[in-house]
């Protein structure tokens, strides 16, 4: 959530920023705004809406030359999406201005001491109420590193926090706790950002922020200290994707491009995963084997699609390494007093590796003695900076909402981990993981025979467009699959959409099929699974009572073809790796379906692409 940029340097600052915040936009955002310094004083502009209001307000109102400021798209939380609530905020008397990323638990209080020493505040958002600390503590300290410093001792909760000084057109002040913030480092010129891509355009020279960091940013130096203020070592690191990566190259959304950009993507994951000594690796790794060995119980922990992520990787873990195996909503997982200590391996999945609840979790899990391996897609994140190993999906820039390819290389990334898992603990031979590894070498040119027969899918979303319910059924790995389905559609095309386990249909789920309802089925493969005619039996069920049955089924599985109005067809695959086949097309639906309701599909409403607050 909540898109952030400073900058300071030779260029013009407001060009860069607003520039900038359109990198953002995937994030997801109800406002924009820009602050710079100039001659003395603070300059901005800020409006509710898309970027092109703010564009629209710059237009009509210039802000003046400047080489310093700050940029924000914000996600409302405290007060609505208006002008008013728009950041950045200035400080009471005028010299700083503010722009947050979080939420400032503590904000009521904070707000109620200062309106009784006589502070007007003309917005409702708890950023306002840092601004005026900010403000108050330059006004003592007449410096903007240590009165940030100050004034973050006071807050609770998650923030970014990034400012200028009027008074001093030379730097940008941030500091960051359970929040995104990232430096980028340029030649005579430094950027701050909550995602990369704010700055991919100008460098591709990172450096990563710990927990509760103060930076200082000048047109040539980059200072980071801890809240205390003692300088604190810092990790550099090259961002190994450019602008390029994150344009449309042609297709109308940047959703519909990352589906067709999955093969490569799964590739990407896989690569260098696996010696010619037949011996997988992860990208760093400090649990010895020792440790390893001795887990008892591993617990997965994630949120929307990375949960389903983990319910895949729940069957083909329990599988491979025998171990107990718990998939986790990271939003509950603390608060149900879950058993873990050091012989538990948690497993968080983030495509981001900045999701609040997913990294409050882990730490949870860390306080109780476990050890956590991180999947992620972002390098330089916290939640792989504060795990004991990582396993990156080296996705590639994923901008639409709506994850797809991040997805798929989540699943990729769990095939890995517990192959990973059965060799250290020695319980799969080296023949039976080298049989699985050429099995997923062979995904990508399978994927892309799903993806070329894509105009089939779009024509079906074509001919459905009227509906307006739909239920997506599976079972062992085709469940989450289905899941997943349901939620995409949820997601974009603002449809009700129901994933159930097809083994449950008859428990309840049957009352709600209607006549005509459109009704997904994902079966698994032919004369290879006990699982087979047992799901065939629920497509009879569904369209005895008038249901349109679409069919997801293996290629040369003829005995679904008298029960489905529809069969899209899917190469041949073992069980467990299925669903990284299956729901290509359910993506490829979604994805139509939505365009042809005039949805905005990379920036769907109500929803953020990073989640970063609980």
């Amino acid at each position: 959530m909540c898109g952030i940029i400073g900058y300071v340097g030779p260029q013009q600052a407001v060009n860069v920023i607003v520039e900038g915040l359109r990198r953002l936009e995937y994030r997801g955002y109800d406002s924009a705004g820009v602050a710079v310094g100039a001659d003395g004083r603070i300059e901005w502009r800020k409006k509710a809406g898309k970027i092109a209001n703010l564009d629209a307000e710059l237009a009509a109102r210039p802000l003046p030359a400047s080489t310093i400021g700050i940029g924000h798209t914000r996600w409302a939380t405290h007060g609505g999406p208006t002008d008013a609530n728009a950041h950045p905020h200035l400080s009471a008397d005028g010299r700083v201005a503010l722009v947050h990323n979080g939420i400032i638990e503590n904000f009521a209080l904070l707000r109620a001491e200062l309106t009784a020493e006589g502070v007007a505040f003309s917005s409702e958002t708890d950023t306002e109420v840092a601004a005026a600390l900010l403000g108050r503590a330059l006004a003592r300290t007449g410096d903007l590193a240590g009165a940030m410093r100050r004034v973050c001792s006071r807050l609770e909760g998650a923030f970014t926090l990034v400012a200028i000084d009027a008074q001093d057109p030379t730097r940008v002040v941030a500091a960051r706790r359970n929040s995104p913030l990232v430096v980028g480092v340029g030649d005579g010129e430094n950027f701050l950002a909550s995602d990369v891509a704010a700055f991919i355009e100008h460098t591709r020279e990172a450096i990563e922020l710990g927990q509760d960091q103060v930076v200082v940013i000048t047109a040539d130096s980059v200072e980071v200290t801890d809240f205390a203020g003692r300088p604190v070592g810092t990790k550099p690191y090259h961002i190994d994707w450019d602008t390029t990566a994150a344009e449309k190259a042609g297709y109308d959304w940047f959703m519909r491009k990352e589906i067709f950009e999955q093969p490569r993507a799964v590739a990407d994951t896989l690569l260098g995963r696996y010696s010619g000594s037949g011996e997988l690796a992860l990208d760093e790794i400090r649990i010895g084997p020792d440790e390893l060995r001795r887990v008892d119980k591993i617990i997965i922990i994630g949120c929307g699609t990375a949960y389903y992520a983990g319910m895949v990787a729940k069957y083909a873990i329990e599988h491979w390494t025998r171990i107990g195996c718990e998939v986790e909503l990271a939003s509950e997982f603390r608060y149900r007093d879950p058993i873990v200590d050091a012989n538990t391996l948690c497993v968080a999945i983030s495509q981001s590796g900045e999701t609040a609840d997913t990294l409050q979790a882990i730490r949870h899990a860390r306080d109780q003695g476990s050890r956590i391996v991180a999947i992620c897609n972002t390098n330089g994140s916290t939640i792989p900076r504060e795990s004991d190993a990582v396993l990156y999906t080296h996705a590639g820039p994923e901008i639409g909402v709506a994850s797809t390819k991040g997805f798929l290389t989540q699943l990729i990334a769990c095939y890995l981990l517990g192959l990973f898992l059965a060799q250290v603990r020695g319980v799969k031979f080296g023949d039976e993981i080298g049989a699985v590894m050429d099995e997923l070498a062979a995904m990508p040119p399978k994927i892309q025979r799903v993806l070329d027969g894509a105009d089939d899918v779009y024509g079906l979303a074509h001919q459905l467009i009227d509906q307006g319910d739909y239920v997506f059924l599976g079972r062992h790995v085709g469940y989450p699959a289905a899941m997943e389905g349901a939620l995409k559609l949820k997601e974009i095309a603002y449809l009700h959409a129901e994933g159930f386990a097809a083994g449950e249909l008859k428990h309840g789920p049957i009352a709600i099929i209607d006549p005509g309802m459109p009704v997904f089925v994902i079966v698994p493969p032919a004369g290879r699974d006990q699982l087979h005619d047992k799901v065939v039996s629920n497509i009879q069920e569904v369209r005895a009572r008038g249901a349109r049955t679409i069919v997801l089924a293996e290629e040369g599985d003829t005995g679904v073809d008298a029960y489905a109005e529809k069969v899209i067809r899917l190469p041949r695959v073992s069980t467990l790796l299925q669903p990284v086949l299956a729901v290509v097309p359910l993506q490829l639906f979604a994805c139509e379906l939505a365009t042809a309701l005039g949805n905005d599909v990379d920036q769907p409403r109500n929803l953020a692409k990073s989640v970063t607050v609980e």
